[in-house]
């Protein structure tokens, strides 16, 4: 067997039912999930519909590169969303089987396992696929900090010379997964040259980017470098999904773009590797990114959600509207000491509500878990499921204060 899949930790769902192994949650509450990360809004009839009218696509094997009029749709997603010049769909777009297993492949593509102290940075906390993704092709993961006074984003100005020299692949994660942060200009500006200088791919996973609070749209990548005036995207590669965008987590949907170079030999990756598309699951594709009027939609119920939920749990926790993401990242060590983990054992044991430590999303770095005493609310579920669950939140942790 491969001895780098031992360095791979348990995954936090895994560790959350190991937590709660052996606890009966009280049955007068009807069980409610704020823990994953998974849409809960229905998905439009029209992307449905159109995999439907394309099922005689099951009947031919796929291309890696895919369908030329889905690259097309995508380009053109990207050039209206972020006010890009011209897309060349046939070097700078790939669509990918979803943004998880292309995070992982681009690693595998990207680290040269024959420089064994080879690194790849990770925001801190993050999603765990950045992590075992550097392990598998033969790196370590070092993780950055994130600072809650700067909006919780990495704190890259405390990384070390000696340390960026041995980068060779950085995560972005922006809007975050989980403090639903977003970089802005300057930070794109200084990553950039830190690229320049040390010659590392940075690789931005975006696909939060469509759920936001403010009437300004999150910065991506590519369009942080077009206005910094990189032509070509050098060394950058962005992913992202129609997961939560489109409400389609099932379809498992989406692109890389970018350095032509880097997806020229990305591409060739992946052709071995097997990662083609479904052609009837590009053509519901081509749908949903030709249409903005459901993102419109799917975001408003996010703002009405949030708008209504947040000032209910800020009465009791320290938490804040994010600047986008669909996550509550909230604080909760000054309520008698208690643990990320043992907040969230006991309140689904007491009300049936689940959430996910903060520390199952981080790693110790620098003497520093800053997962640590915080937890994580996905409000995915509608309105009245999410404000139920909210409501009890309030009445257990006012329990718990009291109790001091």
């Amino acid at each position: 067997m491969n001895p780098l899949l031992d360095k791979l930790q348990t995954y936090p769902f895994e560790k959350l039912k190991e937590l709660f192994s052996g606890v009966v949650p009280n049955p007068e509450y009807t069980p409610i999930s704020l823990g994953l990360g998974e849409p809960k809004h229905p998905t439009p009839a029209f992307i449905k519909q159109a995999l439907t009218d394309n099922l005689s696509g099951l009947a031919s094997y796929p291309s890696t590169l895919g369908l030329e009029a889905l690259r097309n749709a995508i380009a053109g997603w990207l050039e209206r969303r972020y006010q890009l010049p011209k897309i060349d769909a046939a070097t700078q777009i790939l669509p990918v089987n979803g943004s998880r297993e292309a995070l992982f492949a681009l690693t595998q593509t990207i680290v040269d396992p024959a420089q064994k102290d080879a690194l790849v940075m990770c925001p801190n906390p993050f999603y765990q696929i950045y992590e075992g993704s550097a392990y598998l092709a033969g790196a370590q993961p070092y993780f950055v900090n994130s600072d809650p006074a700067r909006n919780f984003a990495p704190d890259y100005d405390a990384v070390p010379d000696d340390v960026w020299a041995r980068v060779q692949l950085l995560f972005v994660c922006s809007p975050g997964n989980p403090t639903g942060a977003v970089l802005g200009l300057e930070e794109w500006k200084k990553l950039f040259a830190l690229s320049d200088r040390y010659g590392f791919v940075i690789a931005s996973d975006e696909c939060y980017s469509e759920i936001y609070f403010k009437q300004e749209a999150p910065l991506g990548g590519m369009e942080a470098a077009h206005l910094l005036g990189r032509s070509g995207y050098p060394r950058l590669i962005s992913f992202s999904s129609l997961s939560k965008r489109s409400n389609v987590p099932g379809m498992r949907s989406g692109f890389v773009a970018g350095d032509a170079a880097i997806l020229k030999k990305f591409l060739l990756y992946r052709t071995y590797q097997g990662g083609a598309m479904s052609p009837s699951i590009q053509n519901a594709s081509i749908a949903a990114w030709n249409d903005e009027t459901h993102v419109v939609e799917n975001r408003a119920k996010y703002v009405t959600k949030f708008n209504q939920v947040t000032p209910l749990l800020a009465g009791v926790l320290d938490v804040a509207l994010p600047d986008a993401s669909f996550y509550l990242w909230a604080k909760i060590d000054t309520l008698n000491n208690i643990s990320d983990t043992e907040y969230a054992k006991r309140l689904y044991a007491e009300y049936n509500v689940t959430v996910l430590p903060g520390s199952y999303l981080a790693r110790e770095a620098n003497g520093v878990n800053p997962g640590s005493q915080r937890i994580r609310m996905a409000l995915v579920a509608e309105v009245d499921e999410c404000l139920e669950a909210a409501q009890r939140i309030v009445a257990f942790t006012r329990k718990l204060a009291g109790a001091q």
